[in-house]
């Protein structure tokens, strides 16, 4: 991992990797349900989405607040 860039802590599982766009700082990106799934594991499913969206993907922390995405099945497999 870089210094450089803000990770969100708990979810080094579920990093993915980084987007740089020109000009602008390098940003962790995780995959959104890998996150949840790390937070239903001390906390029910819906409670885990729950504070996921509003505490986790809900939060700015600035320029480098992280990138939570949806993976689509269809593209995981080419």
């Amino acid at each position: 991992m870089q210094d450089n860039i803000l990770y969100a802590d708990g979810f080094d599982k579920a990093l993915i990797g980084t987007e740089k766009s020109h000009g602008q700082p390098t940003i962790a990106v995780y995959d959104r349900d890998k996150c949840i799934n790390i937070l239903a594991e001390d906390m029910p499913y819906e409670e885990a989405v729950e504070y996921f969206e509003f505490n986790v993907a809900g939060a700015f922390v600035g320029e480098q607040t992280p990138i939570f995405v949806d993976l689509e099945e269809k593209y995981l497999c080419l």
